[in-house]
C-alpha cells in the first residue's frame, strides 16, 4: 500500500484548510448581507453562529478524515460499523466536489480576465453602465469564458501535479501570503480616501436598530447561513486535509486558526468595500454584480484606480484558485483511493474531465440562455449552485454530525479521542448534547429555510 502522504508543516495545512474555505463568497456575500443587515450589528451575530455553527461540523470533517487516513471517496467505508450504509455519503461528497467546480472554474476565469482588463485600462472613462456592458459582453462570449476557463483548471491541476508539499502546500502558501499582503495594502487605500468615514461607521459600529427593521428572524437566519456556507462544509473538501496532517494538534484548536483566517479575510474585504463605496458615493450592490460591476466604477474615480484595481482582481484570483487547488486536490485524492493509480494519471484525467463538465455553466449565459431551470432569469450556473449549497452541503453536514454521534455509526467517543489527540484545544465534551440533538436540527432548519427562500419567500 502506498504511503499516505503529508503536510510538511503546521502552517501549511492551516493555510490550506483556509484556502478551501477562503471563497469567492467571502468577498462578495459577505459585505452585501452585511450591508443589507446592519453592518457591525450583523458581524456579531454571524461570528457567534460560525463559533457554535460551523466550527463543530469542521472538527468532525477533519477527525472523519485523520481518523480515516482516505479521502471522502473512502473514509466512510473504512470507519462505519460492519454492514451499516453511512459510506452512501460518499457518493454525495464526491458529486459535491465535481458540482462545485463545474462552476466556480468558470468565476475563477472570470476573476483573472478581469485582472487584464483592469491592468489595460478597459474600464477607464466608463459610467456603471460602461462597465455593465463589459460585463454582460463577457458573458455573451462563449469562446472567451472557455479560453480563461481552460486557463484556470490546468493552472490548478498543474499545481496538484507538483504534489502535496512541493505543489499544493508551496504554492497555496505563497497564494494566501501575497492575499493577505494585497489585502491589508487595499484595506490602507480604501480607509484613508477622503468620506470613508462614513462606511467605516457602519461597518465597524453596530447599528441594532437597522438590525431590529430587517426582522430579527430574517438577520439570524442570513447569519446562520453565511456561518455555515463560507466553510464549505458537508461535501467532505475539508476531511481531506484532516487526512494529511499528523496527530501531534487537537482538531479543535486547528479548526479554530481556520475560522479565524476565514472570518478575517471577509472583514478585510467589508473594509476595503464600504468605505470605497462611501467615498465615491456608491451603493454596495449585491452579489457579483458588486464585484464585477461596482468596484471597477470605484477603481475608475480613484487615484491610481488602476492599479489599486488590478491588485484587487488578482486578491480575487487567488481567492477563487486557493479553492479550486483544495477542492482539486480532493478530486485527485478520489482518484488515487478508488482506482489506486498515480497522481499523474489522476491530475489528467480529471483535467479533461472537468472542463468538460465546465462547459454548461459557460454556455448557460450565452448559446443555452435559454434555459432557465430555476424560473425566469435563471441560469445553469443558479442550478448547479443550487444543488450544492442549498442541497449537498447542508444535508452532507447533517451526515457528519449523526456519524460522529450516533452509537450505531461511527459514534461520539471515537469521534472524542480523534478529535482530541494532539495539544491544543479539546473538544467540549459538555458540548455532547448540543451537538447530538440541537446542531442536527439547526442544519435541518437551513436546509428547509434554503428552499423556502427560493421557492415561496416573494
Amino acid at each position: 500500500m502506498e504511503k499516505r502522504e503529508r503536510f510538511s508543516s503546521r502552517l501549511g495545512f492551516i493555510l490550506i484548510s483556509a484556502g478551501c474555505a477562503v471563497g469567492l463568497g467571502n468577498v462578495w456575500r459577505f459585505p452585501f448581507i452585511t450591508g443589507q443587515y446592519g453592518g457591525a450589528a450583523f458581524v456579531l451575530i454571524y461570528l457567534l453562529f460560525l463559533v457554535v455553527l460551523g466550527l463543530p461540523i469542521m472538527v468532525m470533517e477533519f477527525a472523519v478524515g485523520r481518523a480515516s487516513q482516505k479521502s471522502a471517496a473512502l473514509s466512510f467505508h473504512v470507519l462505519e460499523p460492519k454492514g451499516s450504509k453511512w459510506h452512501l455519503q460518499s457518493y454525495a461528497c464526491m458529486a459535491g466536489n465535481y458540482l462545485l467546480m463545474m462552476f466556480y472554474t468558470t468565476v475563477g476565469g472570470w476573476m483573472i480576465a478581469y485582472v487584464f482588463k483592469m491592468l489595460f485600462g478597459e474600464f477607464q472613462g466608463k459610467d456603471a453602465a460602461g462597465v455593465g456592458a463589459i460585463f454582460d459582453d463577457m458573458l455573451g462570449q462563449p469562446g472567451y469564458m472557455t479560453g480563461w476557463m481552460i486557463v484556470v483548471v490546468l493552472l490548478s491541476f498543474f499545481i496538484c501535479s507538483l504534489g502535496l508539499q512541493n505543489g499544493v502546500e508551496r504554492i497555496t502558501k505563497l497564494m494566501m501570503s501575497c492575499l493577505f499582503v494585497i489585502l491589508l495594502i487595499l484595506c490602507v487605500r480604501s480607509v484613508t480616501l477622503p468620506g470613508a468615514a462614513e462606511g467605516i461607521r457602519f461597518y465597524l459600529i453596530p447599528d441594532f436598530h437597522k438590525m431590529v427593521e430587517n426582522g430579527l428572524g430574517e438577520v439570524i437566519f442570513a447569519a446562520m447561513g453565511q456561518a455555515f456556507f463560507t466553510l464549505s462544509l458537508g461535501i467532505g473538501a475539508m476531511a481531506i486535509f484532516g487526512s494529511y496532517i499528523s496527530k501531534d494538534r487537537s482538531l479543535t484548536g486547528e479548526s479554530v486558526n481556520i475560522c479565524v483566517l476565514d472570518t478575517l479575510v471577509a472583514l478585510l474585504a467589508g473594509l476595503i468595500i464600504f468605505p470605497s463605496c462611501s467615498a465615491f458615493g456608491v451603493d454596495p450592490g449585491q452579489g457579483p454584480g458588486l464585484v464585477f460591476v461596482t468596484l471597477p466604477n470605484v477603481f475608475n474615480r480613484m487615484a491610481g484606480g488602476r492599479i489599486f484595481g488590478t491588485l484587487f482582481f488578482v486578491f480575487m484570483t487567488f481567492a477563487a484558485l486557493s479553492t479550486i487547488v483544495a477542492v482539486f486536490e480532493n478530486i485527485i485524492s478520489f482518484s488515487i483511493d478508488l482506482f489506486h493509480i498515480s497522481r499523474k494519471k489522476a491530475v489528467w484525467s480529471n483535467a479533461i474531465l472537468i472542463i468538460v463538465l465546465s462547459l454548461p455553466c459557460v454556455l448557460g449565459f450565452n448559446a443555452w440562455s435559454g434555459l432557465t431551470p430555476l424560473g425566469a432569469g435563471s441560469t445553469i450556473q443558479d442550478l448547479e449552485d443550487f444543488i450544492v449549497s442549498n442541497n449537498l452541503l447542508p444535508l452532507g453536514s447533517m451526515v457528519y454530525l449523526l456519524f460522529c454521534t450516533r452509537k450505531k455509526a461511527w459514534g461520539w467517543d471515537s469521534f472524542i479521542a480523534e478529535a482530541d489527540s494532539g495539544k491544543g484545544i479539546k473538544f467540549p465534551k459538555w458540548s455532547r448534547f448540543y451537538v447530538t440533538w440541537i446542531l442536527p436540527l439547526i442544519v435541518l432548519f437551513i436546509f428547509v429555510m434554503g428552499y423556502y427562500q427560493k421557492f415561496f419567500a416573494n
